[in-house]
């Protein structure tokens, strides 16, 4: 497998002036975009219903959201190490490739759904205790979870296929799928978590059982959709879960550094959330519920960012893929530029909607102000976001340099963000915003390193083989 840097045409113009890069690229980012804030909305009716519910409920939601965070990155580094791989086959021409690669990400991600859904069943309380230490908070988080746990591998499934479709340019699936699974959920949690139309009323548990229901809709529609009417990946044309050794030692190659990074980035965010709730004094609950609210609707504007670093890491790899490489550094200029001033409009419209937003909760009035002083720093957090986040993992990443995220995220977690946070919330004992800032602080400076590593021109490797 060729691993070499790619020689430049020093005469690219500065940003990439061919139409059809912007028409691939919008056109995948819209479609993605649409589906990843439609999708995203399933957990956001959980997290509004139960926040007019209940806070405690709200908040044992909340708490099994960390644990389903790492689902979540799971899921989304398989899909990652998918489109890295198969877009430069797909660029090539090459589509027996693409589909035993998906059959090589199905089988893991499976394992993976998998495995999750054990360990919390297995370790239910344990796993709820870790993030805090009310009792009620527990007792909310237990119930939600042993429903829940069974979406796990369902979720998966269906965004790695979800993600071999994009390869080939088929996104149109993806949002309408997730406009089922929206009206699913949310008539779902109406009936049960109210007790609407003679049903019981549920309340958390009413929340979970809408959520495992539009998980399963989901993994059917597009299960579906890839055996009867798609025709361009053609999953079924042929056994793509019997793959080469080479093949799939080729994936996993790719896959390893994706997945460590997203795993040793993910698991530092519910450290993070545990911090909030093991915080000393009487804030600990209500930072809790306060920073659940805040980053629900920060994660809701991100979703636009990871949309961007998918739809540029398929164009990238296609790029490479078809050795088409006269104009990468424009192209990794262009949309450097783009997400930057993504971020800035996504930060303004945070900022401006924040209070009507935060008006439909009922919180403490000491979980509303932290809420709301929370939602102010994620205003500046999502500008560094939404720059380092879609040219580390769609510009460069996309292009073949998988170890770099790998590092940077290791080195930038665990030895920066961690002890700083660890240090701000129990040494120094800063106020609930100040921690918080101190917990995203990477969102920021991880810009400098991985502007420096686009400029140094060392991230472009073909992954493909001649034969597979």
């Amino acid at each position: 497998m060729a691993r070499e840097t790619a020689k430049y045409n020093t005469g690219s113009t500065f940003f990439t002036r061919d139409r059809s890069f912007y028409r691939q690229l919008f056109s995948i980012f819209i479609m993605v975009a649409l589906q990843n804030l439609v999708a995203y909305s399933v957990n956001m009716i959980d997290n509004v219903m139960m926040g007019s519910y209940s806070q405690t409920a709200l908040s044992g939601a909340a708490t099994v959201n960390q644990i389903f965070f790492l689902v979540q990155q799971t899921a989304i580094s398989v899909c990652d190490a998918n489109i890295i791989l198969a877009s430069q086959y797909y660029g090539q021409g090459r589509m027996s490739p693409v589909r035993k690669i998906t059959g090589v990400s199905l089988k893991l991600g499976l394992g993976c759904g998998l495995f999750f859904a054990a360990v919390c069943g297995l370790f239910p309380v344990p796993l709820l205790h870790f993030f805090t230490r009310d009792a009620a908070i527990i007792e909310q988080g237990q119930i939600y979870l042993q429903i829940i746990l069974f979406t796990f591998p369902l979720f998966i499934l269906t965004n790695v296929l979800m993600a071999a479709l994009r390869c080939v340019g088929t996104v149109k699936i993806s949002f309408y799928i997730s406009v089922v699974s929206l009206i699913i959920n949310t008539c779902i949690n109406y009936v049960l978590i109210f007790g609407r139309f003679g049903f019981p009323e549920m309340g958390i548990r009413g929340a979970a059982v809408g959520t495992l229901t539009a998980r399963i809709a989901e993994l059917l529609i597009v299960l579906g959709y890839v055996r009867f009417r798609d025709r361009k990946l053609q999953l079924f044309s042929e056994n793509f879960l019997s793959c080469g050794r080479q093949l799939t030692v080729d994936f996993l190659r790719v896959a390893a550094p994706v997945i460590m990074a997203s795993l040793l980035w993910a698991v530092s965010v519910p450290l993070q959330t545990a911090i909030l709730g093991h915080l000393p004094g009487p804030d600990a609950s209500d930072a809790i519920a306060a920073n659940s609210v805040a980053t629900t609707f920060y994660q809701y504007l991100k979703v636009v960012v990871r949309a961007m670093a998918s739809a540029t890491a398929v164009v990238m790899g296609q790029t490479v893929g078809r050795g088409d490489l006269h104009r990468i550094r424009s192209d990794a200029r262009t949309v450097s530029v783009l997400n930057l001033c993504v971020g800035i409009v996504l930060a303004v419209i945070l900022f401006l909607l924040h209070g009507p937003l935060l008006s439909r909760y009922s919180l403490t009035p000491n979980a509303m102000r932290l809420a709301d002083q929370i939602m102010i720093v994620m205003c500046f957090v999502m500008v560094g976001m939404a720059y380092q986040m879609p040219v580390c993992n769609g510009v460069l990443r996309g292009s073949g340099d998988t170890k770099f995220s790998l590092i940077l995220n290791t080195v930038s977690v665990w030895a920066i963000v961690m002890p700083l946070s660890l240090l701000a919330a129990f040494v120094w004992q800063l106020p609930v915003p100040a921690v918080v800032l101190c917990i995203q602080s990477d969102q920021i400076f991880k810009g400098l390193p991985v502007f420096l590593r686009v400029r140094s021109g060392k991230w472009i490797k073909h992954l493909t083989r001649d034969e597979t």
